[in-house]
């Protein structure tokens, strides 16, 4: 198989792999050692190791084979999984991500860290020298010794169905056989054919073979069962121990769609069970159906009924997990990104083909024309909904950040997470990792106090650290917050001035105080770890998050704890807009962030401020902010948006309507321009600019100070663009 056709493909499922073996570790870590989590560890190391075994990695096959068999050791209960394991298999982890990133980068064939490998290979070492020690002193007992030398004369019987589309899926059935010589010796095989049509209907990529087999081996049932683990899911599959009573020759034969007559001489032949034993399976009917395990185990008062029933439901779960998991198919993330450019494209064809229609004014055309909007506007909310994923693809890194973090600087941190479903864009997603490292970083470093502070504080010796995510006026909020020592603003200030970044007279609202954190370079660390303190980061996290129109915001209490308030966009490429007119120029505002609209009268109208029913609220000009022509008309209207919790009007001189503005990104020269976020084409090929909120709520409160319009009103674009810009 070309390894580069496939690449993609591999390094996707091994890095989604690895994500549920760091997420498994963990969960045993703070709860239990539950089998299932044992199962799914092992599962990752032994579908890794296939996979990179089909392409030769020798680097990743190799050391994953230690992985798998320390994990089989654990699975089989000889050796006992601890805190230690927990952190060796974490670091195995973080070694086997570095594999996977070199077949990324094409250099899998170049140890990216030979001297990790060298020393996490002989802690692997250790767990497997010290469980064979335990099997050599157990194979010299006597009485073990003859119970071995029993077992190995084993007579295993194996049925194979293969799926029909195994073929097409690269999988070849004579290869699995041919493995499962190496657990043994075949004693007998017999191919099924009863499935392969007539040679006209016949498909060469179809699979119509099933084998029944006959093995001796002295291996355990599991160790044959790992022959087929790429083939599990689909395929039929059933292994008979030897020495099995008769009732499991009847459960096979009953289980299988072939005649019971043909299936037992097939089982003589192989020597599994005798003439005699097939005559009484063929006439042997079961007196009674089959009660469940369950119900045995509750009326022999083996098990409680609580624990049966919360053990059904846990089954349950999983069930429908998987089950869930077969819903989603992957896709190349080009082609959604190219589907969702044609959907904009539409967008724009469809408005027109709207306003062709309404200049003919026929009828059948308008009818026509409305349906097609419908239509466009369903497949474009389909369109984006592929490309919204759930925000727990970043949350999960974190647990991990937290335990490592803790352990380095010894202090006690419990992670919540909640609102991980809320969903985002993905080309979101992808950027936020980043910026939430930092703040989470900065947080533990700097945020919580050690044990002993917090406790003389009155605090709990166990600080508390949250991320959140939820939807809030058309945005996605996600707050990182915790309860520790909190931001000093009298300290700010002093680093501030002292990096001259503002003058030793200035007076700032707390909001300005703590923005200064974001500047390049600044910090207030008293001390540098491997964590923070280097002042690199916030102004990072600052920039990423402008980057995708969004914005971050402080809230902290001294000596109770921070909030980090990142607010975002649902998406970045098409929403509902809602059209003003200023002058000859069309403006695009998000609908999302529309209140309501009225009349602007100059009764209502005093120094920035408008009385909306009672409520001052402040307001701004687009005509001013951009330096438009003077209006001609006597009437004016506000449009009242909110973001966040801030209010603000805007004044236009006509309100068009809703729109679906297929948002086109500025180019260099506009790219770091204020106020607005994009812009988008109409209809009628006219070029609107889609505003940014925030900045301009944000402006409008700023400006709200200042006594005399006047000094405003006359300004060039520039000036009121740096203003906004806080220069």
């Amino acid at each position: 198989m070309d390894l580069d056709s496939a690449r993609g493909a591999l390094i996707e499922e091994a890095r989604d792999l690895l994500m549920s073996m760091e997420s498994a570790l963990l969960t045993i870590e703070d709860e239990s050692v539950s089998e299932d989590e044992i199962a799914a560890l092992f599962r990752v190391a032994h579908t890794i190791k296939g996979s990179a075994g089909l392409f030769a990695l020798d680097l990743i096959v190799d050391f994953t084979h230690s992985m798998e068999s320390v994990l089989d050791l654990v699975r089989s209960k000889e050796v006992t999984i601890d805190g230690i394991m927990i952190s060796l298999l974490l670091h195995c982890k973080d070694y086997l991500s570095l594999l996977i990133g070199a077949v990324e980068n094409k250099t899998e064939h170049i140890d990216p860290d030979s001297k990790n490998r060298n020393l996490l290979l002989t802690q692997l070492d250790f767990y497997l020298n010290t469980s064979n020690g335990l099997k050599v002193l157990e194979v010299d007992n006597p009485i073990e010794k003859d119970q071995q030398t029993s077992r190995d004369d084993a007579h295993w019987h194996i049925s194979l169905r293969f799926a029909k589309h195994i073929l097409q899926n690269g999988l070849d059935p004579l290869a699995f056989i041919t493995y499962l010589a190496t657990l043994g010796r075949i004693s007998y095989i017999y191919t099924i054919t009863d499935k392969i049509p007539p040679l006209a209907e016949m498909d060469a990529e179809h699979c119509y073979l099933g084998f029944e087999i006959d093995l001796e081996s002295s291996a355990d049932k599991q160790t044959i069962e790992n022959a087929f683990e790429f083939i599990r899911k689909d395929s039929t599959i059933r292994i008979i121990a030897p020495h099995s009573e008769i009732q499991d020759y009847i459960d096979l034969i009953h289980s299988l769609p072939e005649s019971p007559k043909l299936l037992g001489e097939i089982l003589i032949k192989g020597k599994s069970i005798t003439p005699l034993e097939l005559e009484e399976i063929l006439h042997i009917q079961r007196s009674r159906p089959e009660r469940p395990l369950g119900s045995i185990f509750i009326e022999e008062n083996i098990v409680a009924a609580p624990i049966v029933e919360a053990a059904l439901i846990k089954q349950k779960q999983s069930a429908d997990k998987k089950s869930q998991e077969l819903k989603f198919i992957k896709v190349e993330a080009g082609k959604l990104d190219f589907l969702i450019n044609l959907v904009g494209e539409l967008v724009i064809a469809g408005a027109a083909a709207n306003l062709i229609s309404k200049k003919i004014k026929d009828p059948s055309m308008f009818e026509a024309c409305t349906n097609l909007s419908d239509l466009v506007e369903q497949i474009r909310d389909g369109a984006l909904n592929l490309r919204m994923v759930q925000i727990k693809e970043v949350f999960d890194r974190f647990p991990r950040v937290i335990r490592d973090a803790s352990k380095d600087l010894e202090k006690q941190i419990e992670l919540k997470l909640i609102g991980t479903e809320t969903e985002l864009d993905k080309s979101m997603i992808e950027k936020l990792n980043d910026p939430l490292m930092h703040i989470v970083r900065n947080a533990i470093d700097h945020g919580i106090e050690p044990p002993q502070e917090r406790i003389a504080k009155g605090k709990p010796a166990q600080g508390e650290l949250t991320l959140s995510a939820f939807h809030e006026s058309g945005s996605v909020v996600i707050e990182i917050s915790d309860d520790g020592a909190g931001l000093n603003k009298e300290r700010i200030l002093k680093k501030a001035i002292e990096k001259k970044l503002i003058n030793k007279d200035a007076v700032l609202n707390e909001y300005e105080i703590y923005q200064l954190i974001f500047e390049p370079g600044f910090s207030t660390a008293e001390k540098i770890t491997h964590l923070s303190g280097r002042g690199v980061g916030m102004d990072v996290v600052r920039r990423n998050i402008e980057q995708l129109r969004g914005e971050v915001e402080v809230l902290s209490e001294e000596g109770t704890g921070s909030i980090f308030r990142i607010r975002l966009p649902l998406t970045m490429a098409i929403i509902d807009g809602f059209q003003v007119q200023v002058a000859n120029a069309t403006f695009v505002i998000p609908l999302d962030l529309v209140l309501e609209c009225a009349d602007l009268t100059p009764e209502s109208e005093q120094h920035n401020f408008v009385n909306l029913r009672g409520k001052v609220l402040p307001f701004i000009r687009l005509r001013d902010l951009f330096d438009l022509p003077e209006n001609t008309a006597e009437r004016e209207s506000i449009v009242i948006v909110q973001y966040g919790q801030n209010r603000a009007g805007l004044v236009v001189d006509k309100l068009i309507g809703e729109f679906q503005a297929v948002i086109k990104p500025l180019g260099l020269l506009f790219r770091e321009v204020k106020g607005i976020s994009g812009s988008t084409i109409l209809g009628t090929g006219q070029v609107a600019l889609i505003l940014d909120i925030a900045q301009l709520v944000q402006f409008a409160h700023k400006k709200s100070h200042i006594e005399q319009t006047s000094q405003i009103r006359h300004l060039s674009i520039k000036t009121p663009l740096s203003l906004i810009n806080n220069k």
